[in-house]
């Protein structure tokens, strides 16, 4: 195993930047990730998400800046990075013709040289993860949350002091999402295994110690999920449930003191300069159009509404 350096950050970056011809995929990145801390990555299709990722696991050279990964650099000592973090992606990477202990067998003996040590560690997971019933069937007869769920505990088979995940819920119901996150929350705070997640739940993000929002590669915030929240929306925000929400919509888009409006399922959340002032206004603008007000009242701002402000904003 690779040496252990003194360092309060898993992850830290200075700089980082990342260039495909004259697209700049990542753009002088700035990060500080402190040990056992659950980090969600959050950002749109494209913004350089994964090739971050990929300069941290050492798999992809900076183009320029640099940073370290479990106390090692990234440009200099990316094979001593790859034995002490783990990775798992959003999509089932796992070998379908063995059965889960035969894939957990490869993985485990893929990182620990000592034949008995492997055996113990994956006995360990198994029971852990549960797989008891599950061991000698074939990973591809699994369902889609049993398979992410693998796909976890062969990342995590070697006890990596930093784990990667892509997107690893994507495509699972929520009950499967919700039982990853609860073995997600144990290996951080029983194991002290610093989290790395990108995510589109927003959900998912409302659970991390400390959320990034990345933009066309640059970083446009980075903070807590409530301090970011703060600081980023300024104006406030209304809640409204009503007899037509598309017209409701339609009709609100286009006022001049409406500042954004989004469909959430069966309500509209409206950004406005002021809600008591803001809350007139909707209700005039329904009454006029015959659009009947079942709740109209302020609420609290979450991620996706934050998600969506900066996205727009930048």
């Amino acid at each position: 195993m690779a040496e252990r350096r003194n360092n309060e950050f898993a992850i830290e970056t200075h700089h980082l930047t990342r260039r495909f011809g004259h697209v700049v995929a990542v753009d002088d990145l700035n990060l500080s990730i402190s040990r056992g801390e659950v980090f969600g990555f959050l950002g749109p299709n494209g913004a350089g998400k994964s090739t971050t990722i990929r300069m941290l696991c050492g798999i992809l050279r900076p183009s320029e800046g640099g940073g370290t990964v479990g106390g090692f650099d990234i440009v200099n000592e990316p094979e001593k990075i790859k034995r002490v973090i783990g990775y798992m992606s959003q999509s089932f990477g796992l070998y379908s013709d063995l059965t889960v202990e035969e894939n957990l067998a490869f993985y485990s003996r893929l990182y620990l040289r000592d034949w008995s040590v492997a055996k113990q560690k994956r006995e360990a997971i198994i029971e852990t993860m549960g797989f008891g019933e599950y061991r000698d069937q074939l990973s591809a007869q699994l369902s889609g949350g049993w398979k992410q769920r693998l796909a976890l505990a062969c990342a995590v088979v070697h006890e990596p002091q930093i784990l990667f995940l892509d997107e690893p819920t994507a495509g699972i119901d929520p009950v499967s999402r919700r039982v990853l996150w609860d073995i997600l929350y144990d290996l951080s705070q029983n194991k002290g295994i610093t989290l790395f997640v990108t995510t589109h739940y927003m959900e998912e993000a409302e659970r991390c110690n400390k959320i990034g929002f990345i933009w066309r590669g640059r970083l446009v915030a980075c903070d807590s999920p409530s301090v970011i929240k703060s600081r980023t929306m300024t104006d406030e925000l209304l809640n409204l449930k009503c007899s037509d929400i598309q017209k409701a919509f339609e009709l609100l888009s286009k006022a001049p003191d409406i500042i954004d409006v989004n469909i959430y399922g069966d309500e509209l959340h409206i950004v406005v300069p002021q809600a008591r002032e803001g809350a007139e206004t909707v209700r005039r603008l329904m009454d006029g159009a015959g659009v009947a007000v079942h709740m109209l009242e302020p609420i609290a701002a979450s991620i996706e509404d934050v998600f969506v402000s900066l996205s727009r904003r930048n």
